[in-house]
Parts: C-alpha cells; structure tokens; sequence
C-alpha cells in the first residue's frame, strides 16, 4: 500500500542535501509517494516548486544565519513558519501518513505534531546532535544555550514514533538520552551511492606541476577543521621541509572566505587550491588523481561521535585517509585512515608526510577502505535498512 511521506529539512536544499534526495528516491522506487520541504538553496535548487524523479519538492526562501545565537534564532523561526505553512497546504491537497523531520533545527517537530491531529505518525532522522553542535560553534555557548537545545531534543524524541539515526553513537544517544525504544530506533548511515563514486583515469595537471596531490572535500564551517588542515600543510612545507604537495580543497561553507584568507596568511596560495562546489565528474577525476585525502575535523563533543560523510567518500574512491583521532572516524575507517592525536596539527603533517613516503601502504588502505564501503557502508546497505524500518512502522499503525 503507497504512503505518503512528507519530508522536512532546514539545513540545505534538495536535491543538494545527498541523503535526504538518496532517501526520497528510495521511498518513491518502494512505492511510497514523498514530498519534500526545504529551503531553496543559494545557487541551485532555486524553484519553488518542482517534480524530480517521482519526488515532489516545495522550496521557500532562507538566508543563513550570521552572528551568533540570535542568527540562528532568526533563522530557525523563519524557517519554522514557512515549514509549517507548506505543510498545512500539503495536507490540505490529500493525506500525510508519516512527517519525517531532518535536523537540524530540533524544531520540526512542532510541524509534525500540527499533522498528528490529521493523523501523521513523526519520524525523527537524527542527522546532528543540536546541543554538541552550538557547543562546539559556541564555545560551549552557556548553560542557557545548552539546556534549551537540550530540552527541544528531548521533545523531538519523545514526539517520534521512530528515530533514524546516522551512526551507532547517535542511537545509543536516542535510547539512553532521549529515552526512546530501542526496537524503534535504527541505523541508516549516510552513505555514497558506488553508481556516483567512479575512479576515473588520473589527471597529472590536478598536481600543478608537484609530484604529490591531497585532496578535501566537504562543507567548511567553523566546525569543520580546514584551519587545522591548513595549519598542517604549511608545517609540512616549511618546517618538515615537503615542497611537493599541492592540495584541492573542494566546497564551501560559512568559513570558506576565511579559510582562503588564512591560506595566504600561511603563505600556501601557490600551492593550496580552493575550488568551491564542483561537479561529479571533477569530484571522481579530483580524488581518482589524489594521493592522500584529509578529513582534519577536530575532536570536539560532536565530531567525536558524528560520521564524516567525506571519510567514507574517500574510501569509496580507494584513496587512503588522513584524520585526527576521533570515535566514529575509527568505526567508519578502521584501516583504511591513518589517526594524528586529536586536533595535533603537527602530528597530523608528520602522518601525511609518512604516507607520501610509502606507496605501497597508500594502496593497501585505498584498497580495504573500498573493499569495506561495498561490503558494509555502501548506500546499497543503508537503502535496506531505510525500507525496513518503515516496513516496521508502518505495520506499526
């Protein structure tokens, strides 16, 4: 029997935000009917209404937050009205049988429990932990700060009839500080769709002329450690002595222009290269050509127990993984990264410098780092375990 899901996001734009589309897409080719909710994004996905693949998209307007906690209050209330007005004229065109609220915020659930007095259950997919988050951003951000976003995710908790959680550090979350039934929450990893992730014949001409190439690519915001990647890159050059390693870092976020300024500040811009957003085809020739691939996130209470969606791209790529030393970076990795004590910039240079120097152990950890995403962290796998447990559910209701 088709369902209709109705799918709400804040944080980026779909078909932009990879597992929220992957996801839609899932549910449609299982039967389903899936609208989805979000705002439009600042270069793509800009039409406010749009039917892609059997997925129907409502887009509403959002400029990001800036300065702080209030420009995250603001944003997050626009969002929230703008949420809730498509929601009610979703509702109105027919029946919603599951709201699926993607954090963050740890708001949307307001919106979901507005559609239960019409009968919606309420689907938690736990993409963040909100408190860790403005902790990290906010140095801690005070005790205030840190108990309302505690508060509003224990009310998203206990509003869902189930939690979708990206890791298994984020499920020991939902059962043990969001007191959930551990039969109701499962793991779906966000994980690379192989179709997507295809090695390409290397292009020298990525290497500017050096003999070496790395590789990033992610969001970069404050969060995010490009700064500590940086930092390293330029120990490596000028105290380890390494003059033949150029570096592509690719996408964007809140600190990129920071992140450029601080590069000449290193005096790195001759061999440090920003790209911003780029397309499928330079991602796959990009990371076929690298030699070593950075994921610099610094070890703080969310990236300890968060999944970096780009280790795992990475290793679908068979390229081998230089990271600090954090929980799920091992869980996801194993040996297919090599770890610098957490947040050490110097130890995380010496790590690169190792690996440029051993190629053999280079192709060993690209090798088991695909090996390891097509047996366990494939998008294949978590697409299983995304139908199962809306099987579970709705038999549930």
């Amino acid at each position: 029997m088709a369902r209709h899901i109705l799918i709400l996001v804040e944080n980026l734009s779909v078909p932009f935000d990879r597992r929220v589309w992957q996801e839609s897409r899932a549910l449609v080719g299982a039967g389903h009917n899936v609208t989805v909710i979000c705002p439009m994004g600042g270069k793509q996905d800009q039409e406010r209404e749009v039917e892609i693949d059997g997925v129907r998209i409502l887009r509403y307007p959002l400029r990001a937050a800036t300065g702080g906690p209030l420009g995250y209050l603001r944003e997050y209330s626009i969002a929230l009205w703008h949420t809730l007005r498509l929601a009610i004229s979703v509702r109105a065109r027919g029946r919603v049988d599951v709201v699926q609220a993607c954090n963050p915020p740890d708001l949307l659930f307001v919106v979901a429990l507005v559609l239960r007095l019409a009968g919606a259950r309420f689907v938690f997919d736990h993409h963040d932990l909100v408190p860790e988050l403005f902790e990290s951003r906010f140095n801690r951000g005070g005790r205030v700060l840190h108990m309302v976003t505690r508060l509003l995710e224990r009310m998203t908790f206990a509003a869902a009839s189930g939690v979708i959680s990206t890791n298994e550090s984020y499920r020991r979350v939902a059962i043990e500080r969001g007191k959930v039934d551990p039969d109701h929450v499962t793991v779906v990893r966000s994980a690379p769709d192989l179709s997507r992730f295809v090695q390409r014949d290397p292009d020298p001409d990525l290497r500017k002329g050096k003999r070496y190439l790395a590789a990033y690519i992610g969001v970069m915001g404050p969060q995010d450690g490009v700064d500590y990647a940086l930092r390293a890159l330029a120990h490596l050059r000028f105290e380890l002595g390494r003059d033949d390693l150029h570096c592509i870092f690719m996408g964007s976020g809140d600190a990129f222009d920071e992140m450029v300024s601080l590069t000449e500040q290193l005096g790195l811009s001759d061999s440090v290269e920003f790209t911003g957003r780029v397309s499928d085809e330079f991602l796959q020739t990009c990371l076929s050509s690298a030699d070593v691939c950075l994921s610099p996130d610094p070890r703080n209470p969310l990236n300890d127990v968060s999944t970096m969606n780009k280790v795992v791209e990475y290793m679908a790529m068979g390229r081998p993984v230089v990271s600090f030393d954090l929980i799920e970076a091992r869980v996801s990795a194993g040996d297919a990264a090599v770890y610098a004590p957490s947040n050490d910039e110097a130890a995380f240079a010496r790590e690169i410098d190792c690996l440029l120097r051993d190629p053999d152990r280079r192709a060993a950890m690209g090798e088991f780092g695909r090996a390891r995403v097509q047996e366990k962290l494939s998008w294949d796998v978590s697409r299983q375990n995304l139908l199962g447990f809306y099987d579970r559910l709705f038999a549930r209701i």
